[in-house]
């Protein structure tokens, strides 16, 4: 019996801090098949991967670490204070992530598809990729104390992240669904409404198959 590739395709976006790992995770343990671009960059800039002598070659030997993997720190600082450095890296990464996801989506075989882009709006490139935006919305003080807790960067670093992304309007002017995910949220709360999202996806899905 062959399996049904999933039809339909779900882009999962958010701020940094919001929380978007932990709603792909659920929805992964439910069964959803989850496309991480951030893992397919990480595994594109580590020691040996596919972007990393265009890299090297784009930014010079101090691009890569002593491993042979990206210099994620410096790299950061390079492209925070030259734009066409951030121009760049997009140019080398964004094609190959895109192939990559593609390629995995077309393999997938879970109740539905989900790409977590957490430049999705940013990008321009996805609208025409996925059938529905879910958008994982947090306050931007509880980003910033998010990512402090787990990282360690600066308020000053996380607020040019911050300010390098999308702003929170602009998000949930784009979203067709969206998970809250701010300070006075439980991870039980979390869960629930993440489950609900999942269930009205896995009705759509479905629908969506027997109408093929």
């Amino acid at each position: 019996m062959h399996s049904v590739v999933p039809r339909l395709k779900i882009g999962l976006t958010g701020g940094i801090g919001s929380g978007k790992s932990r709603v792909a995770d659920l929805l992964a343990s439910w069964g959803a098949t989850v496309i991480d671009t951030d893992e397919i960059s990480r595994s594109l800039t580590a020691a040996g991967g596919a972007a990393m002598p265009d890299i090297v070659r784009a930014f010079g030997p101090p691009a890569a670490g002593a491993d042979g993997a990206m210099d994620r720190a410096w790299m950061r600082a390079k492209v925070f204070a030259e734009p066409h450095a951030r121009a760049a890296l997009e140019a080398i990464l964004h094609p190959l992530i895109s192939r990559a996801a593609v390629d995995a989506g077309a393999r997938a075989t879970g109740c539905y598809v989900v790409f977590v882009v957490p430049l999705l709006i940013e990008s321009g490139r996805w609208a025409d990729r996925v059938d529905r935006v879910c958008v994982v919305d947090c306050d931007p003080e509880t980003q910033i104390r998010r990512v402090q807790s787990r990282s360690g960067l600066t308020t000053d670093t996380i607020e040019r992240i911050m300010a390098a992304q999308a702003t929170r309007d602009t998000r949930l002017a784009a979203a067709h669904d969206v998970i809250l995910n701010d300070g006075a949220t439980s991870a039980e709360t979390l869960c629930a409404r993440t489950r609900a999202l999942h269930d009205r996806w896995c009705a759509l899905a479905s629908a969506s198959g027997r109408a093929a």
